[in-house]
This record gives structure tokens, sequence and C-alpha cells, in this order.
């Protein structure tokens, strides 16, 4: 492996000391949600990212469905420099019962217990960097779940304590019993949701931001195709940005996108991680891929700067986001 690169920016999420690189890795989808799993194609793009000065590592209990499977190969890829990069996974589901995998919340703080040891297991680790609460579980007082993350800190485990999909409220009230770094929740050129009511907050409260699916989960990619073209165990075959009608207006938009980034000499991924770099110095998008190249253009997304005007011709093509819903109403996250 080639000396790990120093050169891509850092950047502070939240006020309690933690650092990365200015665009981290994402990986979800090397097992799950897009289609076949690639175990040797994640573990080159893991390599890959850190080869180029990537820090930020983002998995998930979820993302092995309920086999660790996810957790194993980010902790078997980064064996040899473990202790030079940030790894970041989440609890919050029940994943007991196969048929029912992501959509039942579990986050008693038993569970939090028990999830952290299996996670700290399946990562070769012995303390786990950012530990996230997937999803606001409204069966359990959000105090309770910052104050089990806490205990894990005060034990070592756990170094910071992120939220991911919450809201104002819920952010404040978490935040009063223990310091919350950082808040993933998505966030692209395609989803501007978090504009409104999320980004002041945690901006208020000096909380780093991380933006998952920054690429609109590969529309901003030149592979895109309609829903009817994905395999049923894709996600975008379902997703509702990729359905006739919202289809042609979302792949019109990329077209525009594509235009503007081609007049720069920058790919249209680029275009859209810079701007998102550009939203504010509190920001750190992971991007997923477990294409080595593609790590490779993503992270050159670092040293994009967006003029005032380029800004201004992304906000013209997608005033308001792309069309269509990210999620089926029956599992939208709820603020």
């Amino acid at each position: 492996m080639t000396q790990h690169g120093e050169n891509l920016p850092r950047r502070a999420l939240g006020t309690q000391g933690l650092q990365v690189g200015a665009i981290g890795l994402g990986t979800m989808g090397m097992t799950m949600a897009y289609g076949a799993g690639d175990a040797p194609g994640g573990t080159a793009a893991i390599h890959r990212a850190y080869e180029l000065g990537v820090t930020l590592f983002d998995t998930a209990e979820l993302y092995g469905m309920g086999t660790g499977s996810n957790e194993q190969l980010l902790g078997r890829a980064v064996k040899g420099f473990r202790d030079d990069i940030v790894i970041a996974t989440k609890f919050g589901f029940d994943l007991s019962d196969p048929q029912r995998i992501g959509t039942v919340l579990d986050s008693r703080p038993e569970h939090i217990r028990e999830v952290t040891e299996n996670s700290l297991r399946h990562l070769g680790t012995d303390h786990i960097d950012v530990l996230y609460q997937h999803r606001v579980d409204p069966d359990v007082p959000i105090e309770d779940v910052a104050g089990a993350v806490g205990e894990l800190i005060a034990e070592g485990k756990v170094r910071y304590l992120g939220l991911s999909e919450a809201g104002p409220d819920i952010i404040r009230r978490a935040h009063a019993v223990h310091p919350v770094s950082v808040l993933q929740t998505e966030y692209s050129v395609f989803e501007r949701a978090v504009e409104a009511d999320v980004l002041p907050v945690v901006r208020e409260l000096g909380i780093g931001f991380v933006p998952y699916s920054p690429l609109g989960r590969g529309f901003l990619t030149s592979t895109v195709k309609p829903a009817a073209e994905y395999p049923a165990d894709d996600m975008r075959s379902w997703d509702d940005r990729w359905q006739p009608g919202n289809y042609e207006k979302n792949l019109a938009a990329i077209g525009e996108l594509s235009a503007l980034a081609g007049s720069l000499d920058i790919t249209v991924t680029q275009l859209a991680l810079a701007w998102l770099l550009a939203r504010g110095d509190d920001i750190v998008p992971i991007p997923g891929t477990r294409n080595p190249s593609r790590v490779a253009e993503n992270t050159a997304a670092a040293y994009v700067t967006l003029s005032p005007a380029d800004l201004a011709r992304v906000q013209e093509i997608l005033p308001r986001g792309a069309a269509g819903s990210r999620y089926p109403e029956a599992i939208m996250p709820t603020w």
C-alpha cells in the first residue's frame, strides 16, 4: 500500500475535538442496498481512500443485515491503519427477525450496549470513534439514549456521540444530556430538507454535519438508469426519484449540472460534493462507492472551489432539490 496521503483538507466535526478529512467514505453499498455486495471491491475502495487521505469511514450494524458483515469488512480492511482513522457505526434497530430487518426500532439502553459490544467485536477494535443512533426511537426517550452512549464514552468504548435523521427537538434534548458531536442526515443538491430547521440548530449547538447519499444515491453519476432496469434488491428500483415522471425531470437537471461541471473541467459528482463542502466548514460528506477510481474522483472534489456564480447556477437548476420523495412514506424518518 502506498503512503497515506496527508494533503486532504481537514475539518472539525463538532466542538469536542473530532477532526477528519473533508471527504469521508460510506460503506453501506459494499454489502447491501445497491445489488449484490462486493467485498473485494469494497476493500480496495477503503484502501484507496486511506491512501488519498480519507480518515472518516462510516458503517452500521444494519448494513450487515444482522450478520455483522459490513463492520467485519471494514474492520479487516483497516486493520493495518486503524489508529490513523475515525470509524463511525450505528445502533438503533432490532435485527432479530430477518423478515423485518430495517423496520423495527430498538434504542433501549441495554440494547445499545449489546450492539456496541457486537460492533467492537466485528470491527476488531477496542473503541468506536463515533457511535450514532441510526434512527430516532419514539418508544425510548432520547435522554436515555444519550445517557447510555455517555456511559460507553466514560468507559472508553466510544469517543463521540452522533445522531442520524434527528430533528431539532431531539437534537437539543440529547445535547443537553451529553454533547452531540455530529449529525448524519441525507443532504445533497437533490435533497435540501435539512436547510430550513436542522442545519441552523446544529450550528447553534456546535455540532458537525455529515451528509449521507451526497450523490443522490447514484443519480449524480454517469451510470443512472430508470427504476425498472434495476434488480429488486437495489433500492433504486423503488426509490421515488427514479420512477417515471420524476426520473425524466431529474435526468434533465443532471444534464444541466453536467454542462456546468464540464465548463469547470470537473465531473458532475465533483460538482455535487464541492457544492456540499461550500455549504459550510462543518460539513463532511460520505459518498459511498466500492470502486477505487470513484474514490479518487470523489476525494478530488475537496480541492474544487466554486465561485458565487457557480453556486447560483446550481441553485437555479435545482432550486428545491429533486423531483420525488427520498423514502416511501411508511419508512420516512420522522423528526
